[in-house]
């Protein structure tokens, strides 16, 4: 079973393929300024020529649900229902926090993950490594990052455009407790949607093309603004 995985909850979006038997065959990321909505399909297409595949030798696709940018993850999420509709073939969506997770396997501390909510507010959810894999502790919920270091127990290792934005934030409330993740690893891997995405599709656990939304934790400002008219 091939599965190509799509990331754009963050600006640092991506495209890879991972095949069932040979693992991972390629990975392309991208910094995008604008919208990935101007270059995502033509990273799709050369993710694809880099593994010498179709888009018809796609069995699955898997997207990043979110949370993360409201815009990132409409287009991720369209762009893999106009695919399994063209093509005929199934469709997986990943929790965004759980596939940016496996960035720190093994990892010792539990893993805090914030993104940027606005509002003086981070998205957040904090991960644990145990026998099976990573266990979520907590989240994934919009917090006030104050809220969240102050139950926060022991060391931690942040990641996340949110970790960055309230660095000094942690660093004051955590102190020595506090562990940054290196810059290579602030944002989800594409290849991991990938691989999450297949274990969804081997079990079974496809997605509806008609049903299947963006996973957004809170209202976008238009939909606020849209139901306060109403």
């Amino acid at each position: 079973m091939k599965i190509l995985g799509i990331e754009t909850s963050t600006m640092l979006g991506g495209v890879a393929v991972v095949d069932e038997r040979r693992g991972l065959i390629a990975e392309t990321k991208l910094n995008v300024k604008t919208t990935h909505s101007e270059r995502l399909m033509a990273v799709i297409d050369r993710t694809l020529s880099q593994s010498e595949l179709e888009i018809n030798d796609i069995d699955v696709f898997a997207v990043s649900a979110g949370p993360g940018s409201f815009t990132g993850l409409r287009i991720g999420l369209s762009t893999v229902k106009g695919l399994s509709f063209s093509t005929g073939r199934p469709m997986v969506t990943v929790p965004t926090f759980d596939a940016f997770a496996w960035d720190f396997p093994y990892c010792r501390y539990p893993v805090c993950l914030m993104f940027d909510a606005r509002k003086s507010e981070v998205y957040a959810a904090v991960f644990r490594w145990g026998e099976e894999g990573f266990e979520k502790t907590f989240g994934d919920t919009s917090i006030k990052p104050g809220e969240l270091l102050k139950d926060l127990q022991g060391d931690v290792l942040f990641a996340g455009e949110g970790a960055l934005l309230y660095r000094d934030m942690i660093a004051e409330v955590m102190a020595e407790r506090a562990h940054i993740a290196p810059p290579d690893k602030m944002v989800p891997s594409p290849a991991n949607v990938a691989v999450i995405g297949l274990k969804k599709a081997l079990g079974g656990e496809y997605s509806s093309s008609a049903e299947a939304a963006p996973f957004y934790i809170r209202k976008s400002e238009a939909e606020v603004k849209w139901s306060k008219r109403k």
